[in-house]
């Protein structure tokens, strides 16, 4: 059994129906990747499987029904949600920031923990005391995989981290994330622009369109696959 199970995943907004009956698995330790151009329903996916839209189908998550789950308590089960848009409270410091991820943990080490994902995003712990507001976009959007670290998740949505970063920005933050993944053993639901990225760092991938699965398969053979270059990788 997969740690993510995905049947039947229609979703939307009022009347305007997105998704189309997605069929999806993640499993545990594995980095998936969702494809698709823009208006395809990536992040719609994202928002049905963590209870931020209304959904109909089946998301079973470490073998229990969650669909309609609202995403505190699905924060509560170890999946954790970093929205496309970063998220970061532009206010508070970035340990401030970091604290506010561990806001749900009832254990001790919380702070112990801030001093270590200030180490494992070096960036972070050059500017500790800055306001998150006031870095740059990349540097937000470290903060942000960060903080949802905070919380211990044994599963994370993670929605266009590439947004609105230079290609350099954007290599270094999945450098980053794949690290933390494979040192915390974190599945990952990632859905991404960046196509030809984004299966550098996948085992499997998805390729949405119109709200429906047009292709699924390893990464390296959708990699491979010429239709997927010309429509995805500007090849």
């Amino acid at each position: 059994m997969s740690l993510l199970e995905v049947r039947d995943l229609r979703a939307g907004y009022g009347m305007v129906e997105v998704l189309f009956g997605l069929d999806i698995d993640v499993d545990e330790g594995e980095l998936v990747v969702v494809l698709g151009a823009n208006g395809s329903g990536k992040t719609t996916t994202l928002r049905a499987i963590s209870g931020m839209v209304s959904a109909t189908g089946s998301v079973t998550y470490k073998g229990q029904e969650v669909l309609g789950k609202r995403p505190d308590q699905l924060l509560g089960m170890g999946m954790s949600h970093v929205p496309q848009g970063r998220g970061t409270i532009n206010a508070l410091s970035v340990v401030d920031n970091l604290r506010v991820g561990g806001i749900s943990r009832k254990d001790s080490e919380v702070d112990s923990d801030v001093e270590l994902w200030l180490e494992r995003f070096p960036r972070l712990g050059e500017r500790r005391d800055q306001l998150a507001g006031s870095m740059s976009g990349g540097e937000q959007q470290m903060l942000a995989i960060a903080r949802a670290f905070m919380s211990k998740p044994e599963f994370l949505l993670l929605d266009e981290p590439s947004l609105g970063l230079a290609p350099l920005v954007t290599r270094e933050v999945f450098d980053r994330l794949r690290d933390v993944t494979a040192d915390t053993s974190t599945s990952v639901l990632l859905v991404e622009q960046n196509a030809n990225l984004a299966l550098q760092f996948a085992a499997r991938g998805y390729v949405l369109e119109a709200g429906e699965i047009v292709m699924s398969g390893p990464a390296e053979e959708l990699q491979g696959d010429e239709a997927i270059q010309k429509a995805y990788l500007g090849i």
